[in-house]
């Protein structure tokens, strides 16, 4: 984590602040921001106390409140497990400059830890996730969603969606926000910055868990896409079909076809789009990550269920609703 926060600090750009909000004094992460602010003592850093619950979202309850305290026009927003070059700032803020751009936002590279599950989400994210978001752009002609890795906007855009206040019960806060700048007429592009993101040492619970909550968020922003998405397991449904062939010469034949553009399609994401050399070295596992895809797709259609951040939730319609719990 400190890493991710210190390449923050080393941007090519001439005037920039850098907000943390904490919501428990006893965030382990306090320590590593006065480190940061004893390191870089000629930046900009700020560490804030957002303790009040203003919804549902509580990643959005503190950006509520991070925004009255910001000092700038331009707010960029984005997780802090998120690690960037030093030209990202420059980048960004340039690219959001181009006429009628009303937000800027990132692909990413997602960078496991030794697990093998760990491995399985960083490939569902280089794989599926990022194919996924360029296959709606093109097929929508743009983007009409941010990513949570990156969000960058003007300050008066925001104010006029009715500010992340507006978002704040939503647990998909960065399509939601992606969304409202795009009805509005606003372009949402992609920049040509790519991030990383470090992903935890799952367990296979922790795994299933994480997927589950990332299935149903899919499935409330974008219902009809979500259940489109089951067309696109071409690797099951091919060996569904060389099952039920009994291994015929035309079903061992599209088998193999499948199998061949399964694996072109994901080294043109890993190594054309994200330029990911770990991952072209690593890709053993995608035909599991890819059995795997259709019980997780049939988990997240059912149930509405959310586990974050140590909290139960259920979602409806996109928006979070804490679970009431029975007393006797």
């Amino acid at each position: 984590m400190y890493e991710s926060f210190r390449s923050h600090c080393l941007q090519n750009y001439p005037e920039y602040e850098i907000l943390f909000g904490i919501s428990d004094a006893n965030d382990p992460a306090v320590a590593l921001v006065e480190k940061l602010q004893s390191e870089f003592p000629r930046r900009s850093i700020r560490m804030l106390r957002c303790e009040k619950n203003l919804g549902a979202n509580g990643k959005v309850s503190t950006l509520v409140q991070l925004a009255a305290e910001a000092k700038y026009g331009i707010l960029l927003v984005n997780d802090s497990d998120i690690r960037v070059a030093t030209d990202y700032l420059h980048t960004v803020i340039c690219e959001l400059q181009a006429p009628s751009v009303g937000l800027v936002t990132c692909l990413y590279r997602g960078i496991p830890a030794k697990t093998l599950t760990s491995r399985l989400e960083s490939l569902g994210i280089s794989t599926d996730f990022v194919p996924g978001v360029l296959v709606a752009k093109q097929i929508e002609g743009g983007l009409h969603f941010g990513l949570g890795s990156t969000l960058a906007f003007r300050r008066k855009d925001l104010e006029a969606i009715g500010g992340f206040e507006s978002i704040v019960d939503y647990l998909a806060d960065d399509y939601e926000l992606g969304k409202r700048f795009a009805e509005r007429g606003l372009k949402v592009v992609l920049s040509n910055s790519v991030v990383e993101t470090f992903l935890p040492a799952y367990g296979l619970s922790g795994f299933f868990s994480h997927q589950l909550r990332w299935a149903r968020t899919i499935r409330a922003s974008r219902p009809g896409g979500y259940a489109g998405l089951l067309l696109t397991y071409a690797l099951p449904w091919a060996a569904l079909g060389l099952l039920l062939a009994r291994g015929t010469k035309w079903a061992w034949a599209l088998f193999a076809v499948a199998v061949m553009l399964r694996l072109v399609m994901a080294w043109t994401s890993v190594a054309s789009v994200l330029k990911d050399e770990d991952a072209m070295r690593s890709l053993w596992p995608l035909p599991l990550r890819d059995f795997l895809a259709p019980v997780i797709w049939f988990a997240g259609w059912f149930g509405r269920k959310i586990i974050w951040r140590g909290e139960e939730f259920q979602l409806e319609k996109g928006r979070l609703r804490r679970r009431q719990v029975k007393l006797r």
